[in-house]
């Protein structure tokens, strides 16, 4: 190990360190350093390994936060503190540090790696209290910075590992102690706590004893050390917890996670420990061993007390053949390569119409939850299929909706698709229908004397329905309408289906209500190819748009880009023989669900 010396940090200098969104910035804790006492000769130092990376750090007087922000979203991002172990005789800022930081960026957390004081009578006037001074302070420094660092307030927490842990639940339970003149007026309380085999206690026959010894001394009172044992110190205003801990631990033993989450359970705080059978002490990450779990159990835990938004996963509900089999689903994590479920085998078989087909499913989520799904059920019938399901595997008895039963001169009902129009809490359901002497201004021989228009009507319950009602005439012959809110109002993908001349392509029309009225259609958003059956979804504030080349027999993309649409079939990758259908998210559990059937 090669040890250097490093140029003190002056007040107020950015130290710009290359990280995985780009840069990260090292910046001073504090302005005044509480109780700090001013030793030239005590410099800090770092430790490379044989790459000349940096793993550690010694010495540490000036504590720093390094801030490593999450990608920008909609919504503010939970952040996290993140405190290295080391014994408080060093920090090991690289596997404890700054790539925890990098996993923490890669599922939506910012976070801040505190580069803390390390205990030492040569630069404070407290050692005691050196270390709880820089996390209160860096909770509160988060809370200063939420707005500038799109922060959501709620969920500041901390993460600690070894000697780290310690600090994390120090700061934990003693996070009212008033241990330097705080004049902001933030609270220096995490709203959740990350404790990674942690040093708890001071106790002897329990503890780190070199911790123990460079936070404590050598010769510390009862009272201190009783102090200093956080599990003392729970109560009911101690932050959520979770806790990981290999049971093989022969540096912090495992009791002392063991004990801390008794004290949780006692005082009733929310809690959960995950002990593994093996990993030893410092596995970080995890490279070995069962241990190596803990990051997803991890996140699974931040899910579920709601400081994670869960992850979803895309599906693509579609047919294959003429329909007869039923409902095929699909999925993607990244919208490009898609892989069949049930080994493409259907997961509803069609019973309702004519010709019981299951051709062109829609589904979305529903306000209430489920899931909605409507369908074409024969190429002439005057009605659509329509079930609902909690998880896409178990689904209500398929109703037939004769929604043109009305219209005597109906020819079809095709591509039926359903979007929920949140503000009036109702769903619209919408169609092509040709009927027949209807709009004789484009009726022609061709398409077999075809000419659709767009219809729609509106449920709230899917018991009680309004009167069909024409929804789109844009002067063609339009077919395979999807709707999807766009910012404010809603966005109309729809196929022109003239054939003389030759049109068969897709475009976009515009409206601020679901109801419309809607927008002239726009030019092609597709090329020379024939296309149809447009379904569309946002992928990183983008729409992609999935469509049948069906002239070709394949499946194909355009994207959005700020020059116009792009071409991405390419770079797609589908089931074999897919047909027209819908994409849509759903939570990962739910997929997972899907996965088992």
């Amino acid at each position: 190990m090669i040890r250097i010396n490093k140029i003190k940090i002056f007040r107020g200098l950015l130290i710009l360190c290359f990280s995985l969104n780009g840069f990260a910035q090292e910046l001073p804790l504090w302005k005044d350093i509480p109780g700090a006492i001013k030793n030239e000769k005590y410099i800090e130092t770092s430790r490379l390994d044989a790459n000349g990376t940096v793993t550690g750090v010694d010495k540490v007087s000036i504590p720093t936060l390094t801030v490593f922000l999450a990608p920008s979203s909609k919504t503010k991002n939970p952040a996290v503190v993140v405190c290295p172990g080391g014994g408080y005789s060093h920090l090991s800022v690289e596997k404890e540090g700054r790539k925890v930081a990098e996993w923490l960026n890669s599922i939506g957390i910012s976070a801040f790696v505190l580069k803390y004081r390390l205990p030492s009578d040569e630069i404070m006037k407290d050692k005691n209290v050196g270390p709880l001074q820089d996390a209160q302070e860096a909770i509160r420094t988060l809370r200063r910075n939420a707005e500038k660092w799109n922060l959501d307030t709620g969920k500041i927490g901390i993460i600690g590992f070894s000697a780290g842990g310690h600090l994390a639940s120090t700061v934990s339970t003693h996070y009212i102690d008033k241990v330097y003149d705080d004049r902001g007026g933030f609270s220096a309380r995490p709203d959740f706590s990350i404790l990674i085999y942690p040093v708890i206690s001071m106790e002897k026959g329990i503890t780190h004893e070199g911790s123990k010894n460079s936070l404590l001394g050598k010769t510390a009172s009862d009272e201190l050390i009783t102090k200093y044992s956080n599990q003392n110190a729970v109560n009911e205003n101690t932050p959520p917890t979770l806790l990981i801990h290999a049971t093989d631990d022969r540096a912090v033993p495992v009791e002392n996670s063991i004990n801390y989450y008794l004290a949780l359970k006692k005082n009733k705080v929310p809690a959960e420990m995950h002990l593994y059978q093996n990993g030893g002490h410092g596995f970080g990450l995890g490279n070995k061993g069962t241990n190596t779990d803990w990051p997803t159990a991890c996140e699974h835990w931040l899910v579920a007390n709601k400081i994670l938004t869960e992850k979803s996963v895309y599906l693509f509900s579609y047919f294959k053949g003429n329909g007869e089999d039923g409902l095929h689903l699909a999925y993607s994590e990244d919208g490009y390569k898609w892989q069949s479920l049930k080994n493409d085998k259907s997961f509803l078989t069609p019973e309702v119409g004519k010709d019981k087909l299951m051709r062109d499913p829609c589904i979305i989520k529903g306000g209430d939850g489920l899931y909605h799904m409507v369908w074409t059920v024969s190429w002439t019938d005057k009605g659509i299929g329509y079930a609902s399901s909690k998880d896409l595997i178990h689904w209500s008895k398929q109703e037939f909706l004769p929604v043109m039963a009305h219209e005597n001169e109906t020819r079809n009902t095709w591509a039926p698709e359903i979007t929920y129009d949140e503000v009036n809490k109702e769903y619209m359901i919408y169609w092509a229908s040709t009927i027949v002497g209807k709009f004789p201004e484009t009726q022609t021989t061709e398409d077999s004397g075809y000419n659709h228009r767009i219809y729609y009507t509106t449920t709230k319950d899917f018991k009680t329905y309004s009167p069909t009602k024409l929804l789109y005439d844009p002067g063609f012959n339009v077919i395979d309408s999807s709707i999807l809110k766009d910012g404010k109002g809603y966005v109309m993908f729809l196929k022109d289906e003239t054939k003389l001349p030759a049109q068969k392509n897709l475009k976009v029309a515009y409206s601020d209500k679901l109801t419309g009225p809607y927008s002239k259609a726009s030019a092609p958003i597709t090329g020379n190819y024939w296309a149809e059956g447009p379904t569309a979804i946002k992928i990183d504030g983008k729409w992609m748009v999935y469509f049948d080349k069906y002239r070709d027999h394949k499946y194909g993309a355009i994207k959005q880009t700020d020059k116009g649409w792009e071409d991405v079939s390419e770079k797609m990758v589908f089931p074999s023989g897919i047909r027209h259908g819908s994409v849509f998210e759903v939570p990962k559990s739910l997929f997972l669900q899907l996965i088992k059937e």
